[in-house]
């Protein structure tokens, strides 16, 4: 589990390590404290919960390993590695095969709305092989599965894609945290990204941003499901 005092989305962001750059973008979200202790309790809630129940933490770290790593977000696909790693180290690298093997770009799906059928784009319909849920079992394969899901093609995320969960063994509560959680991370990735963009592109724009503006940079292969109300959002 990570220290109390670390704030996540300034770690991913590299604001940590000080300098100009990074003294500035800190200096921007402390203009949002509520939004940024919000962040952070987010976070807490769904990742690192005192009582985590039939959700266990190697869970939710795997899956997040996986969405990190599906956003091609290299700072936190090995911090969340090394969080999964301290809990079931077993996991790791089948989470990384996963995650290399379901790679793709978007957003994409199909829209059920005729009014809207001609944006449909297909793409990858992910689902573990015999080898992948062998190695990862069934409950946490179904998870991935779902995260791909929600990452990719949110457009598709109705009542009918939860029946794999519930066949894995998900209770309802569990489904909704899992999604919650998904929807919050592709959030903080986003925002930890943008935070990064502005970073490298110099002091001038670092101190002209504005919290709201920052999830609209994010690596650009990848859409972000939408947070579900009872998740905190920075820009709120």
């Amino acid at each position: 589990m990570t220290t109390a005092s670390a704030d996540i989305i300034d770690l991913l962001a590299g604001l940590t390590s000080g300098g100009e750059r990074g003294v500035a973008l800190a200096a921007v979200r402390d203009e949002r404290p509520q939004a940024r202790e919000n962040a952070q309790r987010s976070f807490e809630a769904l990742l690192e919960p005192a009582a985590p129940g039939t959700f266990p933490l190697a869970e939710r770290y795997a899956v997040a390993a996986y969405v990190a790593q599906l956003h091609a977000f290299d700072t936190a696909t090995a911090f969340y590695g090394d969080l999964l790693g301290d809990e079931e180290p077993a996991l790791v690298a089948s989470v990384a095969a996963a995650a290399a093997a379901s790679a793709t770009s978007g957003p994409y799906g199909l829209y059920r709305e005729p009014a809207l059928a001609g944006e449909s784009v297909e793409g990858l319909r992910w689902a573990p092989d015999a080898e992948a849920s062998a190695a990862l079992g069934d409950r946490l394969a179904a998870a991935l599965a779902h995260a791909h899901l929600l990452v990719f093609r949110p457009r598709e995320a109705r009542a009918d894609a939860l029946q794999a969960l519930v066949d894995a063994g998900w209770s309802a509560d569990d489904i909704v945290s899992l999604s919650q959680l998904i929807a919050f991370l592709t959030f903080q990735l986003r925002v930890a990204w943008g935070l990064r963009v502005l970073a490298a592109a110099g002091p001038s724009a670092s101190a002209s941003a504005a919290p709201a503006a920052v999830p609209a940079a994010a690596p650009a292969a990848v859409s972000a499901a939408a947070a579900p109300a009872s998740v905190a959002v920075e820009g709120a």
